[in-house]
This record gives C-alpha cells, sequence and structure tokens, in this order.
C-alpha cells in the first residue's frame, strides 16, 4: 500500500494537476446548458408550448439525478479518470443528436445524454480536482472545482448565444465548437493521474440511493436545503429566463439572453470566492440572505418589466447562490471519508439536482393557465421562503466543523 502510495504521488507530480481537472469539468458541464438560449428558436422550429420547455429540461434534471442514485459512488470503485472519459464519451453523443435534431424525439435524447454526463461529472470530476492538489492546495482546489461546475454552466449560454445571434448556423454551430472542447478535455483527461488507490476493473454498479455516512449527515442538512435554495434559482434561469426575457420583458436577441444567464453563474463563482474570507459557518447562512435579496429583485424585474432589474437579480441571487455553495461543498466534502467521497458528494448534487429541476417544471405547468409572468413571481415567492428558512435552520444550528 505505501509503495502504491508513493507510485500515485510520483505520478502526480509529472502528470497534470487539479486545474487540468478543472478545466475538463468545465468543458463538461458548458455542453449541459449550450441549449438554453436556443430554446425558442426550436419553439419556432418544432412547434411546443412553454411546459414543454420545462419539460425537456426536466428531463436532463432527472438524468443527473438517476446517475446520481445508481452509480454516484461508481468512481470510488473504477477510478475518477474511466468516469471522466466516459463523461466526455456521453457529451459528445448529446452534441451529436443536437446535430442531427429532426424534431422533440432527438431533443430529448440530446438532454438525456447531457443529463448522465453531468451526473458522471458531479461526483467525480469534483473528488478529482480536490483530490489531485497537494495539501496546501486544498482550499484553492475546492474553489477550482465549485467554479469550474459553475463557470462552465454560465459558459455554455453564453457561447451559444454569441454563435447563434451571429453567425448564420445558430442550431449546427454552437455543438461543433463543444465537440471540439469535448475532444480537448478528453486529451487532457487521458493524462490525469489517477487519484483512487486501488481502482477495481469495471465493477457491477451497486446503487446507492441518496447514502450518507452518518458522521456527515449533521453538515449534509443545513448544507443540502441550501444547495437546493440556491439551484431552484438558476434552474429558473437556465430554463425559463430565455421566455421570460422574450415574451415578458420583449429580448429577443439570443446573445443578449446567453449573457443573462451567464451573468447568474458568473456571480456564483463570485459569491464562491468570497466564501473562504468569510468563513464556512457564516457563509451559509449570509449566502441564503443575499439570495433572498436577488430573489426579489427577479420578482420585481417581472412586475415592472425591467431588463436591469433581471440581470441585478441574476447578479445579487447567484452571488448568495454561489457563497452558499461552496461553503456547503467545502463542508460535505471535507466531513466525508475518502473511501465515500465520491458517493456523499453524488448525494449532495442529488438535492441540487432536485431544486433545479422540481420547481422549475411547477413553473411550466402554472404558466400554461396563470401566465408566465404570475408563474415567475409564485416560483419567486416560494424558493424565497424556501432561501428563509435554509438560512435561518444554518444560522440556528451552524454545521459541525465550520
Amino acid at each position: 500500500m505505501i509503495v502504491r502510495e508513493h507510485e500515485l504521488n510520483a505520478s502526480r507530480d509529472r502528470r497534470p494537476g487539479y486545474l487540468a481537472a478543472a478545466v475538463v469539468f468545465a468543458i463538461g458541464m458548458a455542453g449541459t446548458t449550450l441549449p438554453t438560449p436556443l430554446y425558442g428558436l426550436y419553439q419556432k422550429q418544432i412547434g411546443f408550448s412553454e411546459l414543454m420547455v420545462t419539460v425537456v429540461f426536466a428531463v436532463y434534471a432527472v438524468a443527473v439525478i438517476t446517475v446520481l442514485l445508481v452509480a454516484g459512488n461508481y468512481s470510488d470503485k473504477v477510478g475518477r479518470r474511466p468516469v471522466l472519459l466516459c463523461a466526455m464519451a456521453l457529451s459528445a453523443a448529446s452534441a451529436g443528436c443536437f446535430l442531427l435534431e429532426r424534431g422533440l424525439p432527438l431533443l430529448f435524447a440530446g438532454r438525456l445524454l447531457s443529463g448522465f454526463a453531468a451526473g458522471l461529472l458531479s461526483g467525480a470530476a469534483t473528488a478529482a480536482v480536490i483530490e489531485l492538489a497537494a495539501p496546501a492546495q486544498k482550499a484553492r482546489a475546492g474553489f477550482a472545482a465549485t467554479a469550474a461546475n459553475m463557470g462552465g454552466l454560465g459558459c455554455g449560454p453564453l457561447l451559444s448565444g454569441l454563435l447563434a445571434q451571429y453567425t448564420p448556423w445558430p442550431l449546427t454551430l454552437p455543438f461543433w465548437v463543444h465537440l471540439g472542447l469535448v475532444a480537448v478535455a478528453s486529451g487532457i483527461t487521458w493524462f490525469l493521474p489517477e487519484t483512487v488507490a486501488e481502482p477495481k476493473r469495471w465493477p457491477r454498479p451497486t446503487p446507492q440511493g441518496v447514502a450518507v455516512p452518518p458522521e456527515v449527515r449533521g453538515v449534509f442538512v443545513p448544507a443540502s436545503l441550501a444547495a437546493f435554495a440556491g439551484f431552484a434559482l438558476l434552474g429558473l434561469f437556465t430554463a425559463v429566463a430565455p421566455s421570460f426575457a422574450s415574451q415578458t420583458l420583449g429580448v429577443h436577441n439570443v446573445a443578449v439572453t446567453g449573457a443573462v444567464v451567464f451573468s447568474v453563474f458568473l456571480a456564483s463563482t463570485f459569491g464562491q470566492s468570497l466564501t473562504r474570507r468569510i468563513g464556512a459557518r457564516r457563509a451559509l447562512p449570509a449566502g441564503c440572505g443575499i439570495l433572498m435579496a436577488g430573489l426579489l429583485l427577479v420578482a420585481s424585474s417581472l412586475v415592472a418589466e425591467s431588463l436591469l432589474l433581471l440581470v441585478l437579480g441574476a447578479l445579487c441571487g447567484g452571488t448568495g447562490q454561489g457563497l452558499a455553495f461552496r461553503a456547503a461543498l467545502t463542508l460535505v466534502s471535507g466531513a466525508a471519508p475518502a473511501e465515500h467521497r465520491g458517493g456523499t458528494i453524488s448525494a449532495f448534487f442529488v438535492v441540487a439536482y432536485t431544486g433545479i429541476s422540481v420547481p422549475v417544471v411547477g413553473v411550466g405547468a402554472m404558466a400554461t393557465w396563470l401566465g408566465l409572468r404570475e408563474a415567475g413571481l409564485v416560483f419567486t415567492g416560494c424558493v424565497l421562503l424556501l432561501a428563509a428558512g435554509a438560512g435561518t435552520y444554518a444560522a440556528l444550528r451552524p454545521p459541525p466543523g465550520a
């Protein structure tokens, strides 16, 4: 065992480190939000309702949750690198579905494959980034992991929005570009050192459900509640913000729509950079408080029909989400034993992705009989109450080890 650990350490000295793994993570996650500004174009081309937009988005989220439940701990057994390569293959297949798209079936297939890729990346890539860092780099690696996640999600709509608005191939060029980036990420992954000490050769998956070791549960409850509330806001922007912008605010430029969605993820990355200075114990309730302010601004933008207020809501809400999200993930990954870290992180993301999907589908359903603006107001009110509850819980019962 000592010899094996020595070989792993020597390999890490010679091969790419945690920043390279973070680049792979970011490229993979960018592909999952690439279609966000394009939903309006698909609606015109295929012809489907606002509810169907949220259902297409929900297919992605259900795929993520399914993978996390069935194979969330798989990288703990087989190793991080094979799982990352599998995620890249699924991401490439998803882009292929969008390139061949002629109707809803391939649209659903593309989102399904994209969700499978994100599910594999969420646990395995986060663990790989953290484990590839030297002991003195652990705090920076934690930021790199969450920043790669949120930064990648934000870059997807920005890239596709620009390409769709200013090139002659709005529904194909974004996916060709992503295929090129996936090829680069696959090459980087091939040279990453393996961080699992004794990986097995493709063992049978053992579905764990939402399994959290007993010693982590005191941290997991407040952390996952805050993640649920923050991801609900992200779901609003990635699934229905383009429709809000076009139908309620009269914004039809997909590059602007992509930039609005990008702003919430950019703000999330900024919020994550503040977590270490504030301290995880204070960052959870503080992040929830700032998230509440962002939700109020989003609601105000719908009432006043103001793009400026929507952008301010994205920036404020994203900052709060990022602040709380990094604190939550740092606490959860730090409390988890090494042999269960991938599975515990995956369970954390199950809760987060439930937050990003279920409320948004509710918005789509309500929009069919209340209208999009009224549905958005109901949504922001419900998530506001949830964020208040999560922040109060984290303040009154601070996580152990914070």
